[in-house]
């Protein structure tokens, strides 16, 4: 599945990633290939994801945390679309 993250500044990344975890309004959740839609809003947290060939946009790894092939990106608040294998975060 396609993960794209926007912020007001930029798009920070845009890439293939096998599984997604956000900090929802109640609670984690996680989403895999073929998910049903969903959207929700984002409460302050970490947006965690994994994939094989995590290609981060040049001039914005340093926002991001690799811990032994799980990327992290903390956010303050945020809204996840999830539709026909892609995920959109727009993120604060």
């Amino acid at each position: 599945m396609i993960l794209e993250i926007v912020s007001p500044e930029a798009t920070l990344l845009h890439s293939e990633v096998e599984l997604v975890s956000v900090p929802g309004v109640n609670g984690e959740f996680q989403m895999l290939n073929n998910h049903a839609p969903v959207v929700s809003l984002l409460v302050e947290g970490n947006v965690k994801f994994k994939g094989a060939n995590i290609k981060l946009e040049e001039g914005f790894e340093n926002k991001f945390t690799d811990t032994k092939g799980e990327f992290s990106l903390p956010i303050k608040s945020g809204t996840i679309e999830m539709k026909e294998n892609k995920i959109i975060i727009l993120v604060d």
